[in-house]
């Protein structure tokens, strides 16, 4: 475990950023309200939004659950976090969340895409006593992932992991179940998976389209139902009110969004 306060481990120059496709990270930046997106993904997102007008509100819904579930599992003593799908810095980022509870948290960020590399600076600075890091590297890489945490993070302690809206970008064919077996598995008891993922339970037919806009822009997704989504937390403990809608998850006052999204979450505890 290192003892600086920041670092990246890249192999990855981030001139080589591709603009002629659209990339869920930055179509997420442009649900979010955020400017580090390209003409291709504010294309794609729109047609998103034309299908789907409520896309700007589960985005943000996603972002504010991951905001509570960050609390929720620092208030609970962990002080050490592995966020796997950073996405495009939009404050407050997590460790931002986790080191106002515990100002010396550690956090390792991990994210596939290179304009979040870009930013990645934005991500490293916390508070004086905490620590970030963060990692170039795709999902589908979690022995990768696991081992850059190990140089950063105590494993011998509990960890929160946060993968957060990143799975319905890990098709069944790519083994998700197997990808999140994989970045648990070194965890000791009293870790924490906080989760969430989109499904087609509540509009299939919109859905399906809103699947075809991605595909078409070459980044494969699906969304799961209650049940697969629930599946990811086999062997774990789950928090009440476990797997829900994300506004239902521990709904707080200052909410933006209110209303109930097509996006599943959840917080559980490994024994």
């Amino acid at each position: 475990m290192t003892d600086t306060g920041s670092s990246t481990d890249t192999g990855f120059s981030p001139e080589r950023i591709a603009t002629g496709k659209p990339h869920s990270a930055r179509m997420y930046d442009w649900f979010l309200d955020g400017k580090d997106h390209y003409p291709v993904d504010a294309e794609a997102a729109s047609k998103v939004l034309e299908l789907f007008p409520g896309a700007k509100d589960a985005a943000w819904a996603n972002r504010e659950f991951m905001h509570r579930a960050a609390r929720f599992v620092a208030r609970l003593g962990i002080d050490q976090f592995l966020d796997v799908g950073t996405g495009i810095p939009t404050e407050p980022n997590l460790h931002q969340v986790v080191q106002a509870v515990v100002p010396s948290a550690r956090v390792v960020y991990a994210d596939n895409d290179p304009i979040v590399l870009r930013h990645a600076e934005a991500l490293l600075h916390g508070t004086p006593e905490g620590r970030t890091a963060y990692l170039h590297a795709d999902v589908r890489e979690p022995e990768r992932i696991v081992e850059y945490a190990r140089e950063h993070l105590d494993l011998t302690r509990p960890v929160g992991l946060s993968l957060i809206a990143l799975l319905p970008f890990v098709t069944d064919e790519r083994d998700p179940y197997g990808v999140v077996r994989t970045l648990l598995d070194p965890l000791p008891s009293g870790s924490h998976l906080i989760l969430s993922h989109g499904s087609a339970e509540f509009d299939p037919e919109v859905m399906e389209r809103i699947e075809e806009v991605y595909r078409a822009g070459g980044t494969p997704v699906q969304t799961r139902t209650h049940a697969e989504v629930t599946r990811f937390f086999d062997g774990l403990e789950l928090c009440d009110p476990g797997v829900v809608p994300a506004t239902r998850w521990h709904p707080e006052p200052a909410m933006r969004v209110r209303q109930e999204q097509p996006v599943y979450v959840g917080v559980a505890r490994k024994p």
